[in-house]
């Protein structure tokens, strides 16, 4: 008997170290299976057959978070954002990156998996001089063979090198849009002149600008875009300049043009294009200047909006971040002063000289001019409120113009 317990002690003793050793071994060989794959990451194909024939080699190239700093006419695009069917930047710009091997397959269906974000969405026909996304990039990229594969609009200016949270939109302390147009849209509304021999009064100007000056500091700017209420926070927005430069005849031109510049923490969908038609209502004697004081409380009103074609974005804003990281010795400062001279080139030759050209061909202003008077500036009845949002209910909303 005592013999038989001693033998049964002896047989679990023996399951028990085998259970313990194939344990081992599992944990051994997933292990092994998990480091292998780990290094493959970055360093080796797959060992199988079938995923090395899949395989991309982009992805396993160690990236860095990066920002790429660009241009681009949007005269011809639906806008900055991608929109699958249509004819937008990100979609040629992540068409010439896929093609140098900047981006894998993967990352050009999801973006995002690369960190993809841009600082603010110019909608369609507005340029940007000065645009800036942030990215997970391969190091020593050509930017020059990228550039050939791009449509002249678009130009990649530079590269940086930015830290692993940066995200180029949240990261941005204020954006300067310009609005180019000829100055007779500053003229009032029942004089007769030829856009080719109107010169703009320097009393006119000062108009301009003391009606541009209404729109300066902390506002409430849910009349100058689509689905805002007045007590919705994100309707509040900080202007800190808004002003028309001196007037200027292009080169080839015979037609004087003015360019309006705003500078501001960020801006809603039309909302500037929105402003600069009050503005030139207000300015052409439709409208008196109360109007735009009145539209910051909570009656609702219905705007025109500009047309797109003069809208430009100019500068993206990182006094934030350069203050802390740009002197780091590891990061540049997000200043674009080397790029300076390369951006004005770019920004005369395919972005100014088209918007001149456009306007000349299309006379988009002129005609929008026409329709300035049809607008009531007064304040909507509340059905025309509950209809207007209604409407407004799928409108995209977004942060930015």
């Amino acid at each position: 008997m005592a013999e038989a317990v001693e033998q049964k002690i002896v047989e679990d003793k023996g399951r028990s170290e085998e259970r313990s050793r194939q344990k081992r071994q599992q944990y051994d060989a997933k292990t092994r299976y998990n480091g292998a794959i780990k290094k493959r990451k970055w360093e080796d194909p797959p060992a199988d057959p079938e995923a090395v024939k899949n395989f991309d080699p982009a992805s396993r190239v160690k990236k860095r978070k990066c920002v790429i700093i660009m241009g681009y006419s949007g005269v011809d695009y639906q806008g900055m954002q991608r929109n699958p069917g249509t004819k937008t930047i990100e979609e040629d710009l992540l068409a010439a990156m896929l093609k140098n091997g900047w981006i894998s397959d993967e990352a050009f269906n999801q973006p995002q998996q690369i960190q993809f974000q841009r600082a603010a969405r110019t909608d369609k026909g507005v340029s940007a001089a000065t645009q800036v996304v942030s990215i997970k990039l391969p190091e020593n990229l050509d930017i020059d063979t990228l550039n050939k594969d791009l449509p002249e609009q678009i130009k990649v200016f530079a590269v940086k090198r930015v830290t692993k949270g940066f995200n180029s939109k949240s990261n941005c302390d204020a954006r300067t849009y310009t609005y180019t147009l000829p100055t007779v849209a500053f003229a009032l509304n029942d004089e007769k002149l030829d856009i080719h021999t109107y010169k703009l009064p320097e009393e006119r100007l000062q108009k301009v600008n003391e009606t541009l000056k209404l729109f300066e500091g902390t506002k409430n700017f849910h009349n100058f875009t689509s689905r805002k209420e007045y007590i919705d926070p994100s309707s509040k927005r900080f202007i800190m300049s808004f002003e028309c430069e001196d007037p200027f005849i292009p080169e080839g031109s015979t037609i004087e043009f003015a360019t309006i510049k705003i500078k501001g923490q960020s801006f809603m969908l039309h909302q500037i294009r929105k402003m600069v038609g009050l503005t030139l209502a207000v300015v052409r004697g439709l409208t008196p200047a109360e109007t735009i004081l009145n539209a910051f409380g909570e009656e609702r009103y219905g705007f025109p909006t500009a047309p797109g074609l003069g809208l430009v974005l100019s500068r993206i804003h990182y006094e934030k971040y350069n203050n802390r990281y740009g002197e780091d010795g590891c990061h540049e400062a997000l200043d674009f002063q080397k790029e300076d001279e390369v951006i004005q080139e770019f920004f005369r030759k395919h972005i100014a000289s088209t918007i001149v050209e456009s306007e000349l061909k299309t006379n988009s202003m002129l005609e929008w001019l026409e329709t300035l008077p049809m607008h009531s500036y007064a304040p909507r009845e509340e059905s025309d409120q509950r209809e207007c949002k209604s409407k407004d209910k799928n409108v995209d909303d977004d942060d930015d113009e």
